[in-house]
């Protein structure tokens, strides 16, 4: 059905009426990038509907190309807008960010309104912790486009195989349009526009323990001291709220986590990170000082009566910064100083969409939020607004803030970050996780394809509670989980309050045993990890990628959401799939620790012709040298040839962008009855030798393993015999 046809009726099903709209005509439409266009419609006004998703503000490069077909119709009625993109052909569409339901969007709808949605379970799943208004489609020939509706206010994104569809309850926007001739191409475009993830601390992508609440400084020690007494490999112990006195952001329990420096130096003495809860809402309490200087300082949202907002969380009734202000966000970057000279070494912003207790409030009048009417002040280049307008954009405004005062404070390392609520474009200053999933095998399994959704949305740096938070957790479902859960781009294990231990090391000897081989699988590809993040911070690429980027003209794969890909060369196979559709051509399994083969849960891995794969020994944490020896898994295409990439710098600082830092091109080459392996490239000044001493090969071939070993300085020839 045409636009024209339907556009005196659009249905703004997230109000829950149908409005009379009148079509709205473009103001312009102009090339802003390589095969990237916006769109803006006449009436659009930048201080009704800024843009907190862009990374900056994009030039003019020309005059739209006489043959794009992808342009949106904007309706405009009752203070509500939309857009609607018509589609032609068999296409596969994809995003929407942090959504519950398949990989492939085509029939969906999703609500954009961050929200407080404990095992997914508001409105049937259909409303989550972040906003991610964005789509992809691919065609059947494997060219794609990619769509952003640069817009903040509460809306509805309908995706159907025929519309695209978006409703929003706030004034126009802009609309812009990729399209290039992959879906690899297209997420490049996103990034350019909204920009990617900074390169993490290698000991982020270690595992990390949780839980709701590891209750005193005792506790956290008896935790991290087991890890190593079991050899089970991880990097991070979390403090959820718990340590505070009495649920008071940026404070310590007195009695419970009485010496926080101490502890943490304890931590990191061990090879341990310590990571601790800040929330937004801030304990009404003249007495307290975070709440006596917020007041000081004029921060806090008010009603429009010039009262302060409070709400219930936690602690009670709280008053909120309003982050649109940036002598607020300026004010919370600067409690960040004192906190984290305690040796805290990694923030968790939670409960920011923001979220509020009003189970006191009649049902009818329930929001889980702020009311929508509450006035933001903005400043800078945020114009004053409604919460309807920014609470999308609440804690994306939160994390920046946050990020801001985290680098501050320890201005030569990189700040790691997670937060629960965010928005597109979000990813530039925090990672996140998947919410308050429940221990479940249905949760299980949509780990999959919500955490291959945010890759495909600009959030590469994602993952679930692996285990499930709500709910007691069976040592059968731990172990399926964490079995290709170690493969995810942040791995977590976290538990909440009332339910069982859930440590890797809880279920007994034989789902320990287990849980250690899929964290030594992990640690053993923390090279390659690490080397697809940094590609990530350069082009936005995911990290956990749809098996159809292995061959994106394949229709066979796009629905594929139970096997996925680290890299493109990388297949993971869970152990609870059946008949996964998995991407034609060579394929050789890779086995990196013993007894993996034998072990039910474990993920199957699969390596692709063409690649070679770094991996490292099995250490205990990413601060021990992983790289001596450094192992090459190089599996030949069928010209007998392959190739692959290493990264390496110090770890964390940023002096790789002064140089310090070495990626390092690995070549392989059949020759008759020998395959050469050598450095054929290398970037930056970093001298590895002292960390790659000695390098081990592996050539996967037809089911076999030929080894040989050299140096860097070398070739290294393999006999096939």
């Amino acid at each position: 059905m045409n636009f024209k046809t339907i556009i005196s009726s659009i249905l703004f099903i997230s109000a829950g009426i149908t409005i009379y709209a009148q079509q709205v005509p473009l103001l312009k439409k102009s090339v802003v990038g390589n095969r990237i266009v916006e769109f803006i419609p006449k009436g659009f006004d930048k201080t009704k509907t800024p843009s907190l998703i862009l990374a900056s503000e994009p030039k003019s490069k020309g005059k739209l190309p006489s043959d794009w077909s992808l342009i949106p119709e904007f309706a405009f009625k009752n203070n509500k807008a939309s857009a609607v993109l018509n589609l032609k052909g068999n296409i596969s569409l994809y995003g929407g960010g942090e959504v519950t339901g398949p990989l492939l969007r085509n029939g969906q709808s999703i609500k954009l309104w961050n929200t407080d949605t404990g095992a997914y379970s508001v409105e049937g799943g259909k409303r989550l912790y972040q906003t991610h208004p964005w789509v992809m489609g691919v065609r059947k020939d494997g060219s794609a486009f990619g769509i952003i509706f640069d817009s903040t206010w509460k809306a509805e994104l309908i995706t159907n195989s025929d519309q695209i569809i978006y409703n929003s309850e706030g004034a126009l926007f802009r609309v812009y349009v990729i399209d290039r001739k992959s879906p690899q191409e297209v997420i490049k475009g996103l990034s350019e526009l909204i920009g990617t993830i900074k390169l993490p601390p290698r000991w982020a992508l270690g595992y990390h323990q949780c839980r709701f609440s590891y209750d005193s400084e005792k506790r956290v020690m008896e935790i991290a001291d087991t890890f190593r007494e079991k050899k089970i490999p991880a990097d991070v112990i979390w403090m959820d709220i718990d340590y505070m006195q009495g649920y008071r952001v940026f404070t310590f329990d007195s009695i419970r986590f009485k010496n926080p420096k101490i502890l943490n130096d304890n931590l990191h003495k061990k090879g341990f990170k310590a990571v601790y809860m800040i929330d937004p809402g801030v304990k009404v309490d003249k007495e307290y000082s975070v709440y006596k200087t917020g007041t000081e300082n004029d921060v806090w949202v008010k009603k429009q009566n010039g009262e302060e907002y409070h709400g219930k969380v936690w602690p009670g009734d709280c008053a909120f910064p309003d982050f649109t202000s940036p002598k607020a966000r300026n004010w919370w970057a600067g409690l960040y100083k004192d906190f984290l000279n305690t040796g805290i070494d990694g923030v968790w912003n939670d409960m920011n969409e923001p979220a509020v207790n009003d189970n006191d409030f009649p049902e009818d009048k329930r929001l889980g939020t702020m009311p929508y009417d509450t006035p933001h002040k903005g400043g800078g280049n945020l114009p004053q607004g409604s919460h309807l307008l920014y609470h999308n954009a609440y804690g994306r405004l939160m994390v920046e803030a946050s990020y801001d005062g985290i680098l501050k404070t320890n201005p030569t390392k990189r700040p790691f970050l997670l937060t629960r609520s965010n928005l597109l474009g979000g990813q530039r200053y925090a990672a996140t996780w998947t919410g308050d999933n429940y221990a479940s095998v249905e949760h299980m399994k949509l780990s999959v394809p919500m955490s291959l959704t945010l890759g495909l949305s600009g959030q590469p740096f994602n993952g679930p509670d692996i285990g499930g938070f709500l709910g007691d957790t069976s040592g059968d479902l731990w172990a399926n989980w964490l079995g290709f859960g170690a493969f995810m781009p942040f791995a977590r294990g976290h538990a909440c309050a009332g339910t069982n231990n859930k440590e890797p090391w809880a279920y007994g000897a034989e789902i320990e045993k287990t849980s250690r081989i899929a964290l030594e699988r992990r640690y053993r590809l923390l090279p390659y990890l690490y080397t697809l993040f940094y590609q990530s911070s350069k082009d936005g690429m995911p990290v956990m990628a749809p098996v159809f980027f292995a061959d994106t003209k394949d229709s066979r794969l796009r629905a594929e959401e139970q096997a996925f890909l680290l890299g493109e060369n990388l297949l993971v196979v869970p152990a609870f799939a059946k008949n996964p559709i998995l991407p034609s051509g060579i394929w050789e399994e890779l086995n990196l620790i013993e007894g993996e083969k034998q072990d039910k849960y474990q993920a199957k891995l699969s390596i692709r012709g063409g690649s070679i794969i770094p991996a490292g020994k099995i250490i205990q944490n990413a601060g021990e040298n992983s790289f001596d020896p450094l192992s090459l898994f190089v599996c030949l295409d069928a010209n007998g040839k392959a190739n692959g990439k290493l990264y390496l710098d110090s770890g964390d600082g940023f002096g790789f962008h002064k140089g310090d830092y070495a990626l390092l091109t690995f070549n392989a080459e059949k020759n008759k009855n020998t395959v050469t392996v050598k450095i054929s490239g290398q970037q930056g000044k970093r001298n590895c030798n002292d960390e790659v001493k000695k390098i081990n090969v592996n050539l996967l071939l037809d089911g076999k393993t030929y080894v040989g070993s050299g140096t860097l300085r070398g070739e290294i020839t393999i006999a096939l015999k």
